[in-house]
């Protein structure tokens, strides 16, 4: 099972894993619903008014992008990050990668994500996670 440390942070590379494109997306993103609560929000920002989204708001058009044709070779994971816990509590802070080919165009691009987790009967679950990309004037450690 592992520390409180170690299990909060098996959910953030599951929930990072959980965008690849190829083989498996459906089940990939299916393993977002036992790790969200099912009323957990999640709120994307990148330099535009936010868009918050419930767990199904969030995956259906995540599931469309990833096995639609026009996003291959995608991924996203976690780089440097830390976790903090207090009681049945936590978060993780921290820079993610992503990489692929939309619409035939390489890319490449990192962001900051913050995941707020709480312990529940069945485990440490997602309560709310949020997002911003680098983009021009914004740059991790800039």
């Amino acid at each position: 099972m592992g520390t409180d440390t170690e299990q909060i942070e098996g959910i953030v590379r599951a929930f990072f894993a959980a965008f690849t494109s190829g083989d498996g997306v459906a089940e990939r993103l299916g393993t977002l619903r036992d790790l969200l609560l099912p009323s957990a929000l999640i709120v994307k920002t990148c330099g535009a008014e936010p868009v918050a989204y419930g767990v199904e708001d969030f995956i259906a058009p995540r599931q469309e992008l990833l096995t639609g044709g026009r996003l291959t070779d995608f991924r996203e994971w976690a780089e440097d990050g830390r976790t903090e816990i207090f009681g049945d509590i936590a978060h993780w802070f921290g820079a993610y990668g992503k990489s692929g080919v939309q619409d035939d165009v390489p890319f490449t691009g990192r962001g900051m994500k913050t995941v707020q987790f709480v312990r529940t009967t069945a485990g440490w679950r997602i309560s709310s996670a949020a997002w911003d990309d680098e983009r021009e004037g914004l740059t991790i450690g800039g």
